[in-house]
């Protein structure tokens, strides 16, 4: 097979293509590689598998749905399916986040986001407000509007900042929190560099706050006790609009349909994806509060009140798809089960991990996990060592730098778990007591 047309992205094309790591198919738990080789997925695919794979529900609705049904346009049209699953998610959705604007991935939900905010304050009179308020290490999608909110330097440096952005601190302090369980006890006064921001520009000018309440491809960073609260609390002051950015939080990633329920704090708009159709086919949602809803109606009395949009907006296939996951949330009462028994073994068995060499945190949530190591060699982190080890030895992970992220399908079982903790301790020690070198190709 020839390798070289196709383009990855966010790979080393040039380390994969001398040692590729092929899949094949999937099932359950477990991937299986073009060799035939078991792979254990401690990551749900890209945080989006929440169903884990295989399931022959969701395949089902997709294919009947596109032998009835291949594609309608959602530009002046409708079907069923678009609102029935719209009317669904609005059940689920908490307090009055009941309207959802159907995208095709994180990255496009990100951007509507943003663009519904600017809408919504040119509609009410305060046109002024252009500024939006990001978070450092944050990840918000690689569109030009997602990138500029991004807080990850090596995703922005060659693009620059598209738009009127500043930050305020990521939350992460190893020094005073570090092996928390849960929520870490300190950094609560890190929201309070809002206050300074808003200052700084004059809320006039700020449009909205926007951060993931868990950042995850910034380092499965915590939000401290309180520091949500907070935020609202600032933003409230300063008629400020909040953005939770939940594509990896929802849908059961942190024991409740979707971040805001389970931290107790309202946004004015959340963005979804990835377990909206636990990642079999691209689909996103962006949920508003009747407040921008019928802000953005009202303002215009003829013809379309908000000029945005997809060609696969609400695609038929997509929407059987995430219906069919509904179906199994529910059934299987998926959205609460981070929240349970199942965390805890997941969290008891990644802190039994603390003493190995050179790991100075591990933090976790719901099921959601790190593990973070000391710096050696910035050319090859050990993050990354161990992500290309751990596949050696049937495991997948997510290598990103100097740590080691989980975030396994929510069907996971302690078996698996138990699975996991042998796989990764002895691709720890390894890593560890093997050259860097040995492990060059293998970086990802």
């Amino acid at each position: 097979m020839n390798l070289d047309a196709h383009w990855m992205p966010f790979t080393p094309n040039q380390s994969f293509k001398a040692a590729p790591r092929m899949i094949s198919s999937a099932q359950g738990m477990y991937y299986t590689t073009v060799d035939g080789d078991q792979i254990l997925d401690m990551s749900a695919g890209l945080w989006c598998s929440n169903l884990g794979h295989g399931r022959q529900r969701i395949a089902e609705a997709m294919y009947q749905t596109a032998r009835q049904l291949d594609y309608c346009p959602s530009f002046n049209f409708g079907h069923p399916l678009a609102f029935e699953l719209a009317e669904r998610l609005a059940q689920q959705s908490p307090a009055d986040l009941k309207h959802v604007f159907f995208t095709t991935s994180g990255s496009s939900s990100v951007d509507t986001a943003l663009k519904l905010t600017l809408a919504y304050h040119r509609a009410v009179g305060q046109a002024s407000r252009q500024l939006f308020v990001a978070r450092e290490r944050a990840y918000h999608g690689v569109n030009l509007g997602g990138t500029a909110v991004g807080g990850i330097t090596g995703n922005t440096r060659e693009y620059g900042t598209w738009g009127n952005v500043d930050y305020i601190p990521h939350t992460l302090d190893i020094d005073r929190n570090a092996f928390s369980k849960g929520l870490p006890e300190f950094g609560i006064e890190l929201a309070d560099d809002l206050e300074r921001r808003v200052a700084l520009h004059g809320a006039e000018n700020v449009a909205a706050v926007i951060v993931e309440p868990i950042a995850g491809a910034g380092g499965m960073i915590l939000p401290p006790r309180g520091y949500l609260k907070r935020l609202r609390e600032i933003c409230d002051e300063h008629g400020i609009l909040l953005i939770f950015d939940e594509v990896i939080c929802a849908f059961g990633r942190v024991g409740a349909f979707s971040g805001s329920i389970e931290f107790d704090v309202i946004p004015d708009l959340y963005t979804t994806a990835k377990g909206l159709t636990s990642g079999t086919i691209p689909m996103g949602a962006v949920f508003c509060s009747h407040k921008i809803h019928d802000a953005i109606m009202q303002s215009t009395k003829d013809g379309i009140e908000f000029r945005h949009g997809y060609t696969y907006s609400a695609h038929p296939v997509a929407c059987a798809a995430a219906l069919a996951c509904l179906d199994i949330y529910e059934e299987e009462a998926l959205f609460t089960r981070a929240s349970g028994q199942i965390s805890r073994y997941l969290e008891q068995v990644l802190h039994n991990l603390k003493d190995l060499e050179y790991v100075i945190d591990i933090r976790n949530y719901g099921l959601l996990g790190a593990i973070e190591f000391e710096p050696q060699d910035p050319a090859t982190p050990l993050g990354d060592r161990i992500f290309a080890e751990a596949w050696n030895q049937g495991l997948m992970i997510r290598g990103l730098g100097n740590m080691v992220i989980v975030s396994p399908p929510l069907t996971i079982e302690q078996g698996h778990i138990d699975e996991f903790a042998e796989k990764l301790w002895q691709s720890i020690r390894t890593v560890v007591r093997t050259p860097k070198s040995a492990h060059a190709s293998g970086i990802s």
